[in-house]
């Protein structure tokens, strides 16, 4: 990670975007939470209140940067309730400062929403209907595809090469993921991939009063079956839920129509995240912050419990009454 990074002064925070703006700012640089990139809130000299987001180097580059861009965007022009990056003074929304990316957003506030009968259910599917719509009209070429041959796969084997866990863990972890593999591989054959929000659970949808339901954090969004911003924003598992599944394809289908057959993914997505995360994991072991957020990631007793979890998803999997009548053992 850069240096210049760990070190963004208030000087050169404001130094960024008043080059990228060409306007002035007041000396407020209130900073955000935010592990992965440096957020902050800033103040223009005529009172407007902005967000900016300096990127962590490493992790996108721009091209991918641009396909969110793109994304949220294509959401805005809809007229979906986002945050759309403001256009800097050379006609882009993606700046650079000291070789750090960064853009600016307008400051919107909300609370999280609070799903209290069926019809808030409808109302959540056809968010995102609307927003698979506006997705399906374009392609990201530049972003993650969600798929276990491009995903889950390579992040296995990071996993196994890195030498984390112990021998006995090493074993039951190949066992377990070998498996999950297997089914996913196959559940994901003629399953139609879009741009998608991809990190879409409930904290990332904001309840803002007299104007209904807004989508923030759009970092993560990759090329993905649709049913992955559903099955996030469920109570519990697929076979629990299958009320408020409904509600939401309901409401989906106001606007995208829903292939059903995507809902065998559900369990089998929930374990891709699982994996997900671990592997992301293990690209910060080395990161200060991370270490005193997770002080006892990579010990015995965590890797027991993590493959304990996986171990119990893949059998979720199975129990899923949609996979019935298949023998994956």
């Amino acid at each position: 990670m850069s240096a210049d990074f760990n070190n963004l002064t208030p000087d050169r925070i404001l130094n960024a975007v008043e080059s990228g703006l060409r306007y002035d700012f007041t000396g407020l640089t209130a900073p955000l939470p935010s592990y992965i990139n440096r957020v902050y809130e800033l103040q223009s000299a005529t009172g407007d209140r902005l967000i900016a987001k300096f990127y962590r180097p490493g992790r996108w580059n721009r091209d991918a940067l641009q396909d969110e861009h793109d994304f949220v965007l294509d959401c805005a022009e809809a007229e979906i309730p986002v945050v759309a990056p403001l256009a800097l003074a050379d006609g882009g929304t993606i700046g650079e400062y000291d070789g750090i990316l960064f853009s600016v957003f307008p400051k919107k506030s909300g609370r999280e929403m609070e799903l209290r009968d069926d019809e808030g259910w409808r109302r959540l599917g056809s968010l995102i209907g609307r927003i698979h719509l506006a997705g399906s009209h374009y392609e990201a070429e530049n972003r993650l595809v969600m798929h276990p041959e491009t995903t889950t796969i390579p992040e296995v084997k990071m996993l196994l090469d890195g030498g984390f866990m112990s021998a006995h863990q090493t074993g039951r972890f190949k066992d377990v993921t070998n498996r999950i593999i297997e089914i996913a591989l196959r559940e994901f054959e003629g399953v139609e991939l879009q741009r998608i929000h991809g990190d879409c659970h409930r904290a990332n949808i904001l309840e803002r009063p007299d104007e209904g339901l807004m989508v923030i954090d759009f970092d993560d969004m990759v090329t993905g079956p649709a049913v992955q911003d559903i099955w996030l924003l469920l109570p519990g598992h697929a076979n629990t839920t299958r009320r408020e599944i409904s509600l939401m394809i309901e409401g989906y289908e106001q606007f995208m129509e829903f292939d059903d057959r995507q809902l065998r993914l559900v369990e089998i997505l929930r374990a891709m995240r699982i994996i997900y995360f671990l592997s992301w994991c293990s690209t910060q072991v080395d990161d200060f912050k991370f270490q005193s957020n997770f002080p006892d990631w990579g010990s015995e007793i965590f890797w027991q419990r993590e493959v304990a979890d996986l171990e119990h998803q893949y059998h979720a999997i199975l129990n899923d009454e949609r996979l019935n009548g298949e023998d994956f053992q």
